[in-house]
């Protein structure tokens, strides 16, 4: 069995980059976000990597991915609007069915699902700033192919 999280992470920055935008611009995507990092940006990491379906003829794994959007504004400047208007914009791109699924042939994988498990919001207010985050989990079953 071989770990495919970081196949299918790979496979989402892929997807996403350059392709969702806030007021204009191409929100960066990040797996580590950097110190000089300024919101609007994604971070993208893996969850779990889970075997499932075991049977005799086949590796079958359940992969959870999080995307995080974060965005920042000033005291009465902006709000979750914008960080809901990206996540609209993510999930439109990722969640899709069978003739949208990621292609992993090339790492010997077959995605089969690919489903929205959960999102959930939150808030933080800081001095500066009020902050909004989403957390995106997807999570994809596949086959070791």
């Amino acid at each position: 069995m071989n770990e495919a999280l970081q196949y299918i992470r790979q496979a989402i920055i892929t997807r996403l980059t350059n392709a969702i935008t806030f007021n204009g611009s191409n929100v960066p995507i990040y797996n580590r976000v950097p110190s000089t990092a300024v919101e609007p940006y994604i971070k993208i990491y893996s969850l779990s990597h889970i075997e499932i379906d075991q049977n005799a003829t086949s590796f079958n794994s359940l992969c959870e991915t999080r995307i995080d959007v974060l965005t920042a504004f000033g005291a009465d400047d902006g709000g979750e609007y914008q960080s809901n208007s990206i996540t609209n914009q993510i999930i439109n791109l990722i969640r899709t069915r069978s003739g949208g699924y990621y292609n992993l042939s090339s790492d010997n994988f077959s995605v089969y699902t690919c489903e929205v498990e959960s999102i959930k919001y939150s808030e933080k207010e800081e001095n500066d700033k009020t902050y909004f985050k989403s957390h995106i989990t997807i999570s994809n079953r596949l086959q070791k192919i």
